[in-house]
């Protein structure tokens, strides 16, 4: 799947997820559509489990529900959320047939041994290891962050993802679909927990 960065019409859904630690099992996971001018045209918005592994399917129902045919790429905020429910970044890309793109921006050891408390260790275990390493990348702010990416099958794959988070970071680290996407997830997991929403 080609990445058309210089498009001006470019569309990235970004995503992202807040919870409160030790307050419910729920996780927000909130979806913002923006284009390549930064201009927002497009919400979506689903529940995900604390600890649980249904991340994946929650940002491919995410997708669907949004009903949009002119996205071009799938930006996570982490690929490990809301404590350890993995996000299969191949089984997304496969789905909905877009590259996906997944940022991070910490240093980490491998995180192996923490699969080991939960039933399903194997599963989680099989979905980290088809992750693959990060990459680290520097973007035109200065700022490194770390990378995995699925379905950009173009030559020089890595050059057009770091060419894809330059246009969408105008500051810091953080690509604006991801910050704008982090802000909506975080309003709504403190409304749901002040008990002004009902899900």
């Amino acid at each position: 799947m080609r990445l058309h960065i210089h498009k001006k019409g470019i569309r990235a859904l970004g995503v992202a997820e807040s919870f409160l630690k030790g307050r419910g099992t729920k996780a927000a996971l909130a979806g913002v559509v923006m284009r390549g001018d930064f201009q927002i045209d497009g919400f979506g918005l689903t529940m995900i489990t604390v600890r649980g592994l249904d991340g994946t399917r929650g940002i491919i129902r995410m997708f669907r529900d949004l009903g949009r045919t002119d996205i071009n790429v799938i930006m996570l905020n982490g690929c490990i959320i809301s404590l350890f429910n993995l996000v299969d970044l191949h089984e997304v890309s496969k789905t909905t047939s877009l590259p996906v793109v997944c940022v991070t921006y910490e240093e980490s050891e491998g995180l192996e041994k923490y699969f080991e408390e939960f039933d399903d260790s194997n599963e989680r275990l099989e979905i980290y290891k088809r992750l693959g390493q990060r990459v680290p990348m520097k973007l035109h702010t200065g700022h490194e962050v770390l990378v995995r990416f699925a379905g950009v099958d173009e030559e020089n794959n890595e050059r057009v993802v770091r060419a894809l988070l330059d246009k969408f970071t105008i500051q810091g680290a953080v690509p604006e679909p991801l910050k704008v996407a982090r802000l909506f997830a975080r309003a709504v997991i403190k409304r749901l927990d002040s008990n002004i929403l009902k899900f």
